[in-house]
């Protein structure tokens, strides 16, 4: 037998945008395999760890006596690549509707991409921008890191307790928890990392709100 519809309440959702609202996968790995190969490092371990941070945070992981300096150059470069590089960035299922479903509703997107990347990737999708961007240019630190979803929160006037975030990654994960936020993973990367709920794609996520502003978000495992 099919488990039972998992029901969560909120108030406002902070959603990731990679992996999350938009796959891709396919110009992300293009990037990374470049980069893990002018390196010397092998392209699967760099992939296992870039997803969900800042690209100067994933080097400095994989690189850790590099000097800063070069990955924040290194990662200016990547940004214009990942900007000018659409060619496979499509819409996760069920984004377009749900969506459109928060139209009116408080929710914001909390993304590693900076802002012009972030745009590129959703106009490529097809997809609105939510009314409140957190993007790489509005914190000091990169997922794992709560940053982005602190001020996600509180830029909407609530307290994370009282959010859900939506997340594909391990780092993604990982901060919205240290945020003190309850975590919805979607597609496969997140399953691994045990949120408090998981859906397949946002085809299995549906939202409804009540006269008092309660958000109850529906997931179908």
């Amino acid at each position: 037998m099919p488990a039972a519809p998992l029901p969560l309440t909120a108030r406002a959702l902070l959603l990731d945008m990679d992996g999350t609202l938009v796959n891709s996968d396919a110009v992300v790995e293009r990037c990374w395999r470049r980069w893990a190969e002018q390196h010397g490092l092998d392209p699967v371990a760099v992939l296992a760890v870039a997803h969900g941070r800042q690209g100067h945070a994933t080097m400095a992981e994989l690189l850790p006596d590099r000097p800063v300096e070069l990955n924040l150059a290194d990662n200016q470069r990547m940004l214009a690549d990942e900007r000018a590089d659409t060619d496979g960035v499509v819409p996760v299922p069920g984004a377009g509707a749900f969506l459109a479903a928060l139209a009116d509703l408080p929710h914001a997107l909390v993304t590693s991409a900076d802002e012009p990347l972030a745009r590129v990737r959703m106009g490529a999708a097809g997809l609105p921008l939510p009314p409140v961007l957190v993007t790489a240019e509005s914190v000091g630190a990169s997922k794992p890191d709560p940053e982005g979803f602190l001020k996600g929160a509180a830029t909407l006037g609530f307290a994370p307790a009282d959010c859900l975030a939506f997340e594909d990654s391990g780092a993604g994960i990982a901060a919205a928890r240290a945020a003190g936020l309850r975590v919805i993973g979607i597609g496969p990367r997140a399953a691994a990392h045990r949120p408090d709920a998981h859906a397949d794609t946002l085809d299995d996520v549906t939202v409804t709100a009540a006269p008092d502003g309660t958000l109850t978000v529906t997931v179908r495992s």
